[in-house]
């Protein structure tokens, strides 16, 4: 929806308080912080009905699960630890599957939109990845934090590469445009909602471990940072191995090996920060370059996945719709998300 309105711009300024206040409330989300997590996330959620309901008013399907996800955040105020985390759990499941409980056709879905939108999403927490170096500083810039500084960036980048450096974006709109909608709901469903968030992850999570790798580079990690590091690296990589799996697109060489060797990363890590770092940049970069020589070659049957098939398609009474994080248009072809 077009913020063209005054009442719209006044919509997306509240959701905009409500991730605001989520935001604020992460750090304490599992302890006094969870009534304000709930209640900014309910903001959020009542903007983001109001906004698609002007579409369509197939969205009231969506709002019960979202609204029951944040009773439940809600009530982990009033339960003991640690029966609270069964509460965040649960409604981490009605999130995460409530396209598949709505069980709906879906809405007519942009195919431009939806990768452009998403492809901002992995630029924005890329870059929020970057300020994690800054931020492991402690205002120190000697020679070491410098090192691991750049090998940061570089691994930064390289996961940027590995997204972005192909024409994977514009295969992906071909691949969704050729659909019908409620076959191009299912891909986006499983391209753009679920292989999405192990990428999204993998990043934060990747961040976290290089944030304490630049504080003290040439020093041993320890095992959470190091694993946090390995691990993010392999769910990025296995996200954008299942997001290209799913929309039909060209398969990346040797993907298993390079998620196992991600993983192998973390015990480097035992030995030394920069180490790890450096060894994460060399499988990056090592996976980056068969991905150019693959590309090199014609596609065939043995190197590319066929083109998106019918066992993709769904059954049209099946098709989930994908809940609070996708995009819909209305009849005259405006997004319907904000």
């Amino acid at each position: 929806m077009p913020p063209v309105r005054a009442a719209r711009r006044v919509l997306l300024l509240l959701g905009m308080t409500g991730f605001l206040i989520v935001a604020l409330a992460i750090p304490s989300a599992f302890g006094s912080g969870g009534p304000a997590f709930a209640l900014g996330y309910l903001l959020l959620i009542t903007v983001h009905a109001a906004l698609y309901l002007q579409a369509t008013t197939a969205f009231w399907r969506v709002v019960p699960f979202n609204v029951a996800a944040t009773t439940l955040i809600f009530l982990t105020w009033f339960v003991p630890y640690p029966w609270s985390y069964l509460l965040w759990a649960g409604a981490l499941v009605l999130l995460w599957g409530s396209p598949y409980f709505i069980g709906q056709k879906g809405f007519p879905l942009r195919a431009a939109h939806i990768v452009e939108r998403h492809s901002l999403l992995i630029i924005v927490v890329l870059g929020e990845s970057v300020i994690a170096i800054g931020i492991g500083a402690h205002s120190h810039a000697g020679p070491g934090f410098l090192v691991a500084a750049a090998l940061g960036l570089a691994v930064a980048a390289c996961l940027w590469w590995v997204y972005f450096g192909w024409d994977d974006e514009t295969a992906a709109e071909h691949a969704l445009a050729r659909r019908e909608p409620i076959g191009r709901t299912r891909l986006i469903l499983g391209a753009y909602f679920y292989a999405h968030m192990p990428m999204l992850l993998g990043v934060v999570a990747a961040a976290a471990g290089v944030k304490k790798a630049v504080e003290h580079p040439f020093e041993p990690m320890k095992l959470g940072p190091s694993v946090a590091l390995a691990v993010g690296v392999a769910l990025f990589l296995a996200g954008h191995r299942w997001y290209r799996r799913v929309l039909g697109l060209r398969r990346a060489p040797a993907p298993l090996i390079g998620t196992a060797a991600a993983l192998l990363s973390g015990v480097v890590g035992l030995w030394s920060a920069a180490a790890q770092l450096g060894a994460v940049l060399v499988l990056l970069v090592a996976l980056l370059v068969a991905e150019h020589r693959g590309r090199m070659v014609p596609a065939t049957p043995d190197n590319a996945l066929a083109p998106v098939g019918t066992d993709l398609d769904p059954a049209p009474e099946k098709v989930p719709v994908a809940g609070a994080g996708s995009d819909g248009e209305n009849s005259a072809g405006r997004p319907s998300g904000h």
